[in-house]
């Protein structure tokens, strides 16, 4: 039984040098409209990876797409699904539980406000309250990597990262590139072996 297995992004700390270029990548990537200027944007720059730097690290944390995805198991309304090899939340379905932002080992899931036609949308019916009284309360869902689904080109992140410290992980070759790798390493033992 042959499996394909679920494709990811995997950072290389030794690379990162924590420019936030992929951020800004995945950011652009993921904005409604053609915005080939910052002038040209009509809602803020949200990421769907997000850049760890600490005294002994930086990377970008992005979603593992797992094969069991403990997100999508959690999700009380079904709005995680796994679509042609990645693990998608459907934004519009989300209710804004946080279920999944505890249930991923990873925490490449996060929250971020819901613009249409640039502007914020607003929570139908909640209020929250603030020092000036009660307000409107901002919509927001879950957000996480999608490998850039729907862009032909791939993942945004990887083709910006300036130092090729991110690489998009296809498991299935990944397995056969190692496979051939260790059979012309067992090749060149037996050789000398013999030779």
């Amino acid at each position: 039984m042959s499996t394909n297995l679920n494709a990811f992004i995997l950072a290389d700390p030794n690379k990162c040098i924590g420019c936030r270029v992929c951020e800004v990548a995945c950011s652009v990537a993921h904005t409604e409209g053609a915005a080939v200027t910052a002038g040209m944007l009509d809602a803020p720059l949200i990421a769907k990876l997000y850049l760890v730097k600490t005294s002994t690290v930086t990377m970008p944390i992005q979603c593992r797409h797992c094969e069991d995805a403990p997100c999508a198991q959690v999700c009380p309304v079904g709005a995680i699904t796994q679509t042609k090899g990645n693990i998608i939340i459907d934004e519009s379905s989300c209710m804004g539980c946080k279920t999944c932002l505890m249930a991923c080992p990873f925490g490449a899931i996060d929250f971020a406000p819901v613009y249409r036609n640039g502007q914020v949308v607003m929570q139908s019916a909640l209020q929250v309250e603030t020092e000036d009284g009660l307000m409107e309360k901002e919509m927001v869902v879950a957000s996480k990597c999608d490998l850039c689904a729907g862009h032909a080109a791939g993942p945004a992140c990887v083709r910006a990262c300036p130092e090729n410290a991110l690489e998009m992980v296809v498991p299935k070759q990944e397995k056969k590139k190692r496979n051939i790798e260790a059979a012309l390493s067992l090749q060149d033992a037996v050789k000398k072996f013999i030779g």
